[in-house]
């Protein structure tokens, strides 16, 4: 992409936002009826074999962090305390609210425990899927150090790319076969919890920076590869399935470990379907403007423009969908099997409509990180 004082609108960004945010809550509300179901049935043990496949949503969230952050920053000088103030005020405020709120909802002795809940949240963001507001404050505070890494190497981002590939994949080699022998019990919070340290996503935030930096080459890459990528991407996914039993059955390990996303294969995985879905977000761009009913394009680009309200407020659709499988009779595994798809889809319309509300009401705005200013009516 060649440096412009004029912005291009990527239609193609919208679509990969709204489909990695459904994405996520896909990942999340399959959670949830694993947790209804029991766990010795077959059903539970489908879900757990087939779930690790929607992992790659986290992912590809981050790869579009990546991409936007570097397209809005990268090609022009940057002020890095202006960077800071403006990115930390547009994520703190919504991140405080929302855990306030949350904390809230549970029970609490006093104010005091209200307060020290909602500090703890609030620090180590390790509930109600709060991590990845973690991790972004920590991309946030190193992000001027990657965007010089890119301008002082100008001539080497392939050369960084495949650094950061092969580092990610060590690090996850030694996450999944090394770590578990280890006693983290004293190492600092970040470290032991690894999940919520940028540093285990770093490849993902390189790879949307090389495609914001390159995006016309990186266009044309996907483009020609895009079968490779979509076979490829089918392959890996049931891949996932096997993965799962090799984990469980020959590894023994837990069914946390077994899930995780911190895995080699995963990792491969995660590249080549982050690949098929940015062909199909370029084909969206293609066929958008004459070829897609309004309603469609409507839906994205206001979930587009949602998608970080659509991730905190997710908590809200999800326990209310909780209490209203609550009142299933039990043993119902396969009924919470076949409804699962028709679960989801109603979860995911009240998570866009709860956000849509937000967006679209003041004083609400400021809970999705888009704060309506409000007008002052002159009298005359």
């Amino acid at each position: 992409m060649q440096q412009s004082n004029k912005r291009i609108y990527l239609f193609e960004v919208d679509f990969f936002r709204i489909v990695f945010i459904l994405g996520v809550l896909a990942n999340h509300t399959t959670t949830l009826v694993t947790h209804k179901i029991s766990t010795h049935s077959m059903p539970y043990e489908i879900l757990m074999a087939t779930h690790i496949s929607l992992h790659f949503t986290r992912m590809g969230f981050m790869f579009v962090t990546g991409l936007v952050l570097f397209m809005n920053n990268y090609f022009k000088p940057m002020q890095i305390l202006k960077f800071w103030k403006k990115r930390y005020l547009g994520v703190l405020i919504p991140y405080l609210s929302w855990t306030a709120i949350l904390t809230g909802a549970e029970n609490h002795s006093s104010l005091g425990d209200f307060l020290e809940n909602w500090a703890h949240l609030s620090v180590y963001a390790d509930n109600y899927y709060m991590y990845y507001i973690l991790v972004t404050m920590q991309l946030y505070l190193i992000f001027p150090l990657i965007v010089w890494l890119f301008k002082r190497f100008l001539s080497y981002h392939h050369m960084i790319v495949i650094i950061s590939a092969v580092v990610q994949l060590g690090m996850l080699v030694f996450i999944k076969y090394q770590l578990p022998n280890i006693d983290t019990s004293g190492w600092p919070y970040l470290l032991k919890n690894y999940g919520f340290n940028v540093f285990v996503y770093q490849f993902y935030f390189i790879m949307g920076g090389y495609a914001a930096i390159h995006y016309q080459e990186f266009v044309v890459f996907i483009r020609k590869w895009h079968i490779w990528f979509g076979v490829s991407s089918l392959v890996f996914a049931c891949g996932t399935v096997l993965l799962y039993f090799y984990n469980v059955h020959v590894l023994n390990l837990t069914l946390n470990k077994a899930e995780e996303v911190h895995q080699p294969f995963i990792f491969i995985y995660d590249v080549v379907i982050i690949g098929y879905i940015v062909w199909l977000g370029l084909r969206y761009a293609d066929l958008r403007k004459n070829y897609l009913p309004k309603w469609i394009t409507n839906f994205v680009a206001i979930g587009a423009k949602i998608s970080f309200g659509i991730y905190l407020s997710q908590t809200l659709p999800l326990a209310l969908m909780f209490v209203l499988l609550s009142s299933l009779p039990s043993g119902n595994g396969w009924v919470l099997l076949v409804m699962l798809p028709f679960i989801y889809i109603i979860t995911a319309l009240m998570g866009y409509a709860l956000s849509y509300f937000f967006y679209k009401v003041p004083p609400f705005g400021f809970l999705i990180g888009r704060p309506q200013h409000i007008r002052k009516v002159v009298r005359t």
